[in-house]
């Protein structure tokens, strides 16, 4: 098939945490011999945020890290050219709402291509309408049953199926050669406050009270956020780019994840990538509570929840000194990632929905002759 990806950016994962998946289903597609070619703004948010901060090697560095993949960088797209021949297009859903609507338009007067919409963000969680129409659109790719739900509840789409994000473990595989002399390391960006209070209780003061050797990764940390990470005794790394990730988590006992509030009060399922990140790589994971309410995972088998701070810092002093513990945490996370949560994994769900709407269409198609 040939295969168009909208995409918010590839080349930068610059507070852009769905980089990892974008990437790795392109990855994977590639790689099964279709033809992909995926679209993104010149001037994207997140890849202005990148050079403004670290100039254009971090661009050169995702080309060497990923010389697969490519881009097309626009300033003004020619949706004729870029949607030529094409058999299944995807737009994510951190592409401009006029762009949105616009590859919308095009398909209904001149495309017969399948035409979907990925969203993989909790901003649509309080509205009560969308910000744009997806009329136009064959359905939603949802990355969790609440939020298939409610495309489906609300009649923002026709369709709706739930679509995970994964680990691409052509990538994100643990690193046993790399020494363990950190004990904590924490990737995850500040988030706007959405979770600055559960930072403080399950990162900050555990970590303080048990004295431990840490460091966090990340973007957008205020200067009042960096002071407490300085009170606590931890390093402040700054920006990490993502397929860096598995080399850094092979430099520590243990990572955390620690959903944004938005996540565990309005989409309870959602986990993000982080946990398949962490998982994928063979890291131990202690977690701030979330409900699993998909049972993607086996929470007290691949990952550890704490119910508050003091439990968060019992669990920690636990892990890091019992080793056969951490061992079984990451067999037992590592095993599930392999048996269901890859980029390979998706991609198979992918097919699988764009083969049912083909046939709907051929079905259509005859009744109405």
């Amino acid at each position: 098939m040939r295969i168009v990806l909208f995409y918010q950016s590839l080349i930068s994962d610059w507070n852009h945490g769905n980089a990892h998946f974008l990437r790795g289903v392109a990855s994977e597609l590639l790689a099964r011999g279709h033809e992909v070619e995926i679209y993104e703004p010149r001037n994207s948010w997140s890849v202005q945020n990148l050079i403004a901060e670290y100039g254009e090697g971090p661009v050169v560095d995702f080309k060497n890290a990923y010389p697969h993949l490519s881009s097309h960088r626009y300033d003004h797209l020619d949706l004729d050219r870029a949607l030529d021949g094409s058999d299944l297009v995807i737009v994510h859903e951190w592409n401009e709402t006029e762009l949105i609507e616009r590859i919308g338009e095009y398909r209904r007067v001149k495309g017969d291509f399948l035409l979907l919409f990925h969203d993989t963000h909790h901003r649509v969680a309080g509205h009560r309408s969308l910000p744009f129409s997806l009329k136009d659109y064959d359905g939603v790719l949802a990355y969790g049953q609440v939020l298939t739900d409610k495309y489906l509840r609300n009649g923002w789409s026709k369709r709706a199926w739930t679509w995970h994000e994964a680990a691409d473990v052509r990538v994100f595989h643990p690193h046993p050669e790399i020494s363990r002399t950190l004990d904590l390391v924490w990737i995850g960006n500040w988030g706007d406050d959405e979770r600055s209070a559960e930072l403080q209780e399950f990162l900050f003061q555990p970590v303080k009270d048990l004295q431990l050797n840490a460091e966090v990764y990340g973007v957008r940390y205020p200067d009042h956020a960096i002071e407490a990470l300085t009170r606590a005794g931890i390093r402040y790394r700054g920006w990490l780019p993502n397929y860096k990730v598995p080399e850094v988590f092979a430099t520590a006992r243990v990572t955390l994840h620690i959903p944004r509030r938005p996540y565990v009060e309005e989409l309870p399922g959602i986990p993000t990538i982080r946990p398949f990140e962490a998982l994928a790589c063979g890291i131990p994971l202690l977690c701030s509570p979330w409900q699993d309410t998909e049972k993607l995972f086996t929470s007290g088998r691949d990952f550890l929840i704490a119910a508050d701070g003091n439990e968060m810092k019992q669990i920690l002093r636990e892990v890091l000194n019992k080793p056969s513990l951490a061992e079984e945490l990451t067999r037992n996370g590592l095993a599930t990632i392999e048996q269901k949560h890859t980029c390979a994994h998706r991609v198979d769900e992918l097919l699988g929905i764009s083969a049912q709407l083909a046939k709907e269409t051929k079905q259509l198609a005859a009744v109405s002759s």
